[in-house]
């Protein structure tokens, strides 16, 4: 086998490098930056940071840092730098003059990963957006090529065999993706409306990426969700019914998962599945006990459910993966292990007591003459029995109150 074989078939030796200017947490974010290049498929050989008041104007990192990166990259043999920040193209080509290795930064290195992620053709649709846009944003002057050769982080995605360099044409691609993406929003809208209508509880699942939301739908729902101890494992949203308490049956979303510092390109790009967040009538927000850094993770959660202005949605904050720690009790939340089914009769039970504030058990003695209302009833309600008398139809029913409302005289404990 030849070389350049061996080279392709092993992984990318990545030195990831980033910039203290005490803004952020920089441990926490290079942490998540090599879980995030081991989800690409890269290993992460060096971590460099630089103590800095602001980025450099040229370089992002000072020059001489720059230097010692080459004699790195040398040493360790590295094909890539994955900078812990968005980039200009300008600094990103400063950078590779002096270093001589490739160079993507962190937006890059998360629109990889969605680009090997994506499996429906609105996922797909959506990441090569979000691709265009970063794309947009980093021109400049003519002759820039957008794209890299090869098969190395940065290079993956939907159609990207040939990228153009003409900004006409990129924005043009941008208005043709927006108008199919808006396309499948109002698909996904009827399909929203339906659930209103038929009265059926969305429960939306939130929160980091990894924190066990697909495997907790899983555990919940009987379901066989892809479920991976990656970032960004289940890209698209995944909708499933559970039965709990009188509500019957819920409707329970799986929905794309954050990071920190998560690019306003991709938040714009996977708003329209984002919005299956703004329909639900409860947010289970997911972060994993098992970490120290649970309340950053909801912290994040936190920023995105208040960018799709979903604040005021009922919310249980939910901690998964309580098997690996003892201290659960005391944590401000439900307590559950996906992987061994602990809390999860907890959460049911909560999930049902939150949403039983929208809706009343009633028994109905509906006449004769009004049996015209029991369509509405059945779409509306779940029938828990019923049985015909010599006066009419008594039936017992968990409704929506603003339904209730409209038939309470029928109430057969109220006429007591």
């Amino acid at each position: 086998m030849s070389e350049s074989e061996n080279n392709i078939e092993r992984p990318e030796r990545a030195i990831i490098a980033a910039i203290d200017t005490g803004e952020y947490d920089v441990e926490a974010s290079l942490s998540e930056l090599r879980a995030l290049c081991d989800t690409a498929g890269a290993e992460v050989v060096c971590e460099v940071v630089q103590n800095r008041e602001r980025p450099d104007s040229k370089y992002y990192f000072g020059e001489g840092k720059v230097f010692e990166m080459k004699e790195l990259a040398k040493r360790l043999d590295a094909d890539i730098l994955i900078v812990d920040d968005e980039l200009s193209a300008a600094k990103a080509r400063n950078i590779e003059r002096i270093i001589e290795i490739d160079v993507v930064d962190r937006t890059t290195l998360i629109l990889d990963i969605f680009a090997r992620h994506a499996v429906t053709a609105e996922g797909k649709l959506q990441v090569e957006l979000a691709q265009y846009r970063n794309r947009l944003l980093h021109i400049m002057g003519e002759g820039l090529v957008l794209s890299r050769l090869g098969a190395g982080i940065g290079t993956r995605g939907p159609g990207e065999s040939k990228l153009e360099t003409d900004r006409r044409h990129i924005r043009s691609r941008i208005e043709t993706l927006r108008k199919r993406l808006d396309e499948l929003e109002e698909r996904r809208a009827l399909t929203r409306e339906r659930r209103k209508k038929g009265n059926i509880p969305v429960v939306a699942l939130v929160g980091y990426t990894n924190v066990g939301k697909s495997s907790l739908l899983n555990a919940m729902t009987g379901s066989e969700v892809l479920a991976q101890d990656k970032l960004f494992a289940t890209l698209d949203p995944t909708v499933r019914r559970l039965s709990v308490g009188d509500l019957q049956q819920v409707v329970m979303i799986d929905t794309v998962g954050f990071v920190s510092r998560l690019p306003h390109t991709l938040v714009d790009a996977f708003k329209s599945t984002l919005e299956e967040m703004a329909g639900a009538d409860l947010i289970l927000k997911v972060t994993d006990a098992s970490t120290d850094e649970w309340q950053h993770q909801l912290q994040v959660a936190d920023e995105i459910i208040d960018e799709m202005k979903c604040a005021d949605i009922p919310q249980i904050t939910v901690f998964n993966k309580c098997d690996m720690i003892d201290t659960y009790a005391a944590l401000p939340g439900i307590a559950v292990s996906a992987k061994t089914g602990f809390g999860l009769d907890k959460l049911c039970q909560t999930i049902s007591s939150k949403l039983s504030e929208r809706v009343i058990r009633c028994r109905l003695l509906i006449p004769f003459d009004k049996l015209s209302l029991l369509p509405l009833i059945r779409e509306k309600g779940n029938v828990i029995s019923e049985e015909y008398t010599d006066r009419g139809l008594n039936i017992e029913v968990t409704i929506d109150r603003t339904v209730y409302n409209r038939i309470l005289e029928y109430d057969i404990d109220r006429q007591k």
